[in-house]
């Protein structure tokens, strides 16, 4: 029997797809843009990333997470000897790895995010959020470049680091009360709030003091400041990957924009980029 496997490797792929599309319509819509080959490639790293996240989020308690992360480690090792497991994800990923100059590294760092993740402490300043955003997400931006940055001339490993950074700083300020709520979790830094005299209580609260505005917008200049470095850097990106990456980054900082028409509401509501703003954002992305 000959087996297809230009048809496997479709179905790996279309599973991957799936996965990108159930769960971030938004990312799905910029990096659909992308040349095939590339486009598929996105889609299994972040089938990859995804994996990682329920392996945290879909288990009740710390033991069931590290069993599962521990798994998916294992499962990554043997990868990392040509002796990947059966399965769509690593079969797609493997084609990936045929195609591109990919690094394993990152793959192994966003592992070591999710466990930071799962020993979770609140950060005790700008430099410890900043070392923990590097893992959970700047992991994925390194994760990325030898597909979209293929002749690129200078190391961008820290450019693609830095635009990670600030998405996980977004999601942050997006999620402030939720993550209190929902996660008993504060990822805003000690430091900061004890100099913008912010209490737990008050976040507990839902506070939203002046005190409160000046912090948050602090935290959001400085995802601006990297939000700014890795735009000065696209021309460094393959020209066809440009703009479905800058697409991206210019919807998510849109989010800072979204909280503060909100009047920095990011207890109550949900805040996100209307259609119409996104349009905008993309439209922006393409001059």
């Amino acid at each position: 029997m000959v087996i297809d496997r230009s048809s496997t490797i479709a179905s790996d792929y279309a599973y991957c797809e799936k996965i990108i599309k159930r769960h971030s319509k938004s990312f799905y819509y910029a990096f659909s843009n992308l040349p095939k080959d590339k486009a598929r490639a996105v889609y299994a790293i972040y089938a990859f990333c995804r994996t990682a996240d329920d392996s945290v989020d879909e288990n009740n308690t710390s033991g069931l997470q590290l069993i599962a992360l521990d798994r998916l480690t294992d499962e990554l090792n043997h990868f990392a000897k040509g002796q990947e497991v059966d399965h769509p994800l690593w079969r797609a990923l493997r084609d990936v790895f045929n195609r591109f100059d990919m690094d394993l590294q990152p793959f192994y760092e966003q592992l070591t995010g999710q466990r930071m993740d799962i020993h979770f402490m609140s950060p005790s300043n700008l430099s410890s959020l900043e070392t923990y955003s590097k893992y959970v997400a700047g992991s994925v931006g390194k994760m990325l470049l030898p597909i979209i940055a293929s002749n690129a001339k200078t190391d961008l490993n820290r450019v693609a680091e830095d635009l990670g950074i600030a998405m996980q700083l977004t999601n942050i300020l997006r999620d402030v009360g939720e993550d209190y709520r929902d996660k008993g979790r504060i990822y805003l830094p000690q430091e900061e709030m004890e100099r913008y005299k912010y209490s737990e209580v008050f976040l507990s609260e839902g506070q939203i003091t002046k005190n409160f505005v000046a912090m948050w917008e602090y935290l959001a200049k400085r995802a601006e400041n990297l939000y700014d470095n890795f735009t000065q850097h696209i021309g460094e990106f393959d020209e066809d990957s440009r703009f479905p990456v800058l697409s991206s980054a210019h919807v998510y900082q849109g989010i800072l924009n979204s909280v503060r028409k909100s009047g920095y509401d990011c207890f109550n509501q949900k805040n996100y980029v209307s259609a119409v703003e996104m349009a905008k954002l993309v439209a922006r992305a393409s001059m």
